[in-house]
């Protein structure tokens, strides 16, 4: 065979993904908080766009001719009997007139290390901190701790006390060395546990502890409550834990009715005194991107409009800055502004409505729960809706991702409808994971406490209820529930009924 240059013309097909689809595909995946910054991201870059007035605003200004790329109005439903849309009076069946974040309401609860505290109230006393106080200020724990520090500290132990109070963690527990602070200040030891002593009497109370113990042991002794009683019990936390009342009854040398006083204060405490700071640090309040409204004919789907900005395209200003006298290469600029203020309409107007699409299918498939609840909850897949509605599985995903849909049962992520199935135990329609541990979490709920159920006794329960479940299935759904074992359950429930 002779070696030399030729020519071939060869005909061949291959998938070439422009930077605006790409952009497209990226935009499914943002929450509509997330969509907000980025067309104001855009809006600096392109001239042409701009954010549009609310025209609820009787103070706004008239806006110039443009073309209107804010989210479409879209609302989906559907009957019991069939998919087809339906159309919605507004003025009568408006599905939300404010913002779902006005509604919206974040709290987290407390870790207790296993005890069972709460931390209604600082240090156990009667008037807890003006949480309100907190909020307005938006200050963070060591913004907290530092204002107290300077009134508190001449100028050498300021400096001490800045660097212990760094190394306070978010719990508000104190977890460093007080020896290489000593070691890299170069001053004694005795100097630093002397500024750490101050800073644990600082607000909130049980503040700088290096221990649970010390913690709850600081609370006490503010409110004059660490008697050796209450000292040998907070020495002891590993018996409470355990549920070895008689144990402890013995070590602090008091009879029943002290040690459920006892126990009862230490509830009061506050185990984690830092977490009451946020200081603007914790994770921003989860907004719905869907809201779905009960219809006497069936649902209606309504995007959150209220955190989806306006955006307009100033066909005005582009006409005037046309008409200019230009070079070739500005006026190819200005086409170029046109053509992706153009391009980000189209793309907003596709996201909303394949978000509303793929949204009104997850509450067609999973209408029981919105009717009954969690028990009724279907198993589903990407790919069921992804077939149902003519997409891919991964468009379903984006779709899905960190977008919210609220309900009358409260605010659900759209992946949360999406569950694997376990097969009935009558041979029906298989269910899905979330109704059996819905099933498993109300079973416990309800047991007596001289009668805790174990998990073959869960599985004999489910089965009678027609759920066909293994017992290393039960384990490991009360497990992911964050219920505890029948031998953990049954010492709670006995400092429990010590502490009522």
């Amino acid at each position: 065979m002779a070696l030399g240059p030729r020519l071939d013309l060869r005909q061949t097909q291959s998938l070439v993904m422009t930077p605006q689809l790409q952009q497209a595909i990226r935009l499914l995946a943002l929450s509509n908080l997330e969509i907000e910054g980025f067309i104001a991201q855009e809006i600096e870059k392109n001239p042409l766009l701009e954010a549009g007035a609310d025209p609820a605003d009787p103070t706004a200004p008239e806006a110039p001719e443009t073309d209107s790329g804010d989210a479409p109005d879209i609302e989906d439903s559907f009957s019991a009997g069939g998919d087809g849309a339906l159309d919605i009076d507004r003025d009568n069946e408006n599905l939300h007139q404010d913002s779902a974040a006005d509604a919206m309401q974040g709290s987290g609860p407390g870790m207790d290390g296993g005890l069972g505290l709460g931390g209604s109230e600082g240090g156990g006393s009667g008037e807890g901190m003006d949480f309100d106080a907190i909020a307005g200020a938006d200050l963070s724990l060591h913004e907290h701790l530092m204002a107290q520090a300077g009134t508190a500290f001449d100028a050498a132990d300021l400096v001490v006390a800045q660097q212990i109070i760094e190394l306070i963690d978010e719990a508000g527990y104190f977890t460093a060395s007080l020896l290489d602070i000593a070691q890299r200040l170069g001053i004694a030891l005795v100097e630093v546990e002397r500024v750490l002593g101050v800073i644990q009497t600082f607000d909130p109370s049980g503040i700088g502890a290096r221990s649970l113990a010390e913690c709850l042991a600081i609370q006490a002794r503010e409110i004059d409550r660490y008697d050796p009683a209450m000292a040998r019990l907070i020495d002891n936390l590993d018996y409470l834990a355990k549920g070895n009342l008689a144990a402890l009854k013995r070590i602090c040398e008091v009879d029943d009715e002290d040690m459920r006083d006892m126990i009862r204060e230490l509830r009061a405490y506050d185990p984690k005194p830092g977490c009451r700071f946020d200081g603007g640090g914790g994770g921003d309040p989860v907004v719905p991107d869907v809201f779905v409204g009960r219809r006497t004919s069936g649902w209606a789907i309504e995007l959150n409009s209220a955190t989806l900005p306006r955006l307009l395209v100033n066909r005005t200003y582009y006409t005037e800055l046309a008409q200019g006298a230009q070079d070739k290469q500005s006026k190819a600029w200005l086409g170029e502004c046109l053509a992706s203020a153009n391009w980000l309409m189209k793309a907003l107007d596709q996201r909303a409505r394949t978000i509303v699409k793929v949204a009104t299918e997850i509450v067609k498939q999973q209408d029981g729960f919105f009717r009954h609840g969690v028990s009724a909850l279907k198993p589903l897949t990407l790919r069921t809706v992804a077939e149902a509605i003519g997409m891919h599985e991964s468009t379903i995903s984006r779709v899905t991702s960190n977008k919210y849909l609220a309900c009358d049962r409260g605010l659900f992520e759209l992946k949360y409808f999406f569950t694997s199935g376990i097969q009935s135990a009558d041979g029906g329609d298989a269910v899905s994971a979330e109704a059996v541990k819905s099933q498993i979490k109300a079973l416990i709920g309800a047991e007596d406490a001289k009668a805790i159920l174990s998990d073959d006794q869960l599985v004999d329960l489910l089965r009678a209820k027609g759920f066909d479940i293994a017992r290393r299935t039960v384990a490991k759904y009360r497990e992911a529930l964050g219920i505890g074992s029948s031998v953990q359950r049954r010492r709670q429930k006995a400092i429990g009924s010590a502490a009522a």
